[in-house]
């Protein structure tokens, strides 16, 4: 007698597809509040950037104060908020998708991710505050106004935790989220190697320069669109 042909399990079938919905609805959200992110981010690095920098000397502080200070930098001290919001919902979307996916992920790996994410965020509340404390005490014209040595104090403190802390733990996020992607199979190699040497580059990096701090959300939006794009495909090889 031949074997009866057995049945696809429609149920199990339904419940795959339900996940692999699940997984591209947060994929979405985790690329639109990733490249929201970058893109605020970078509006506010911008705009804080017309604030009195830590080599600049005397005279500068002093031209800056009597300018009554820089409106566009302290309208980029409030833009910082919103990217920080939207770098909340990227994490939480990113750490969703990832557990939705059905593989098995290192508890350290995914409480590291996390916890890099969130030191991240702080550090750029803080850095870009104590950055832009000068801009907000001259619009506001509070007197009397710091000194020059004062301001570049904080700006020191500021460019500190930015530079040296958050770019690091930026870092750390990005080895994280690069090496659960690959275990959920969402990521290519080749993606995988240049986040790599992205997040060294950051874990090593002495430079002040403020387009060291653009790598970060640079990579968010790559990996965001890819982990999308990635997620559709993986639920049609799953299907077949």
């Amino acid at each position: 007698m031949g074997e009866t042909p057995r049945r696809p399990d429609t149920g199990a079938e339904a419940m795959a597809d339900a996940r692999w919905r699940q997984v591209r609805a947060l994929g979405r959200m985790s690329a639109l509040s990733g490249m929201v992110f970058a893109a605020l981010f970078v509006v506010a690095l911008v705009l804080v950037q017309h604030a009195p920098k830590l080599r600049d000397p005397d005279a500068v502080y002093a031209r800056f104060y009597a300018a009554g200070g820089s409106a566009l930098a302290t309208l980029g001290i409030y833009v910082v908020p919103f990217a920080g919001i939207a770098l909340l919902w990227h994490l939480s979307a990113t750490r969703a998708m990832f557990r939705a996916v059905p593989r098995e992920f290192s508890p350290v790996q995914t409480w590291l991710q996390m916890a890099a994410g969130v030191l991240f965020l702080c550090m750029m509340f803080v850095g870009s505050a104590t950055v832009g404390a000068v801009a907000l005490l001259s619009t506001f014209a509070v007197n009397p106004l710091p000194a020059p040595d004062v301001a570049r104090a904080l700006a020191a403190v500021g460019y500190g935790l930015l530079f040296i802390f958050g770019v690091r733990v930026a870092g750390m996020y990005m080895i994280t989220t690069i090496g659960m992607a690959r275990s959920a199979g969402l990521m290519p190699r080749w993606l995988a190697v240049i986040g790599y040497l992205a997040a060294l580059f950051l874990l090593v990096s002495t430079t002040y320069h403020p387009a060291v701090l653009l790598v970060f959300p640079a990579w968010v939006v790559v990996v965001s669109v890819v982990l999308l794009l990635r997620a559709g495909r993986a639920a049609a090889a799953e299907r077949t």
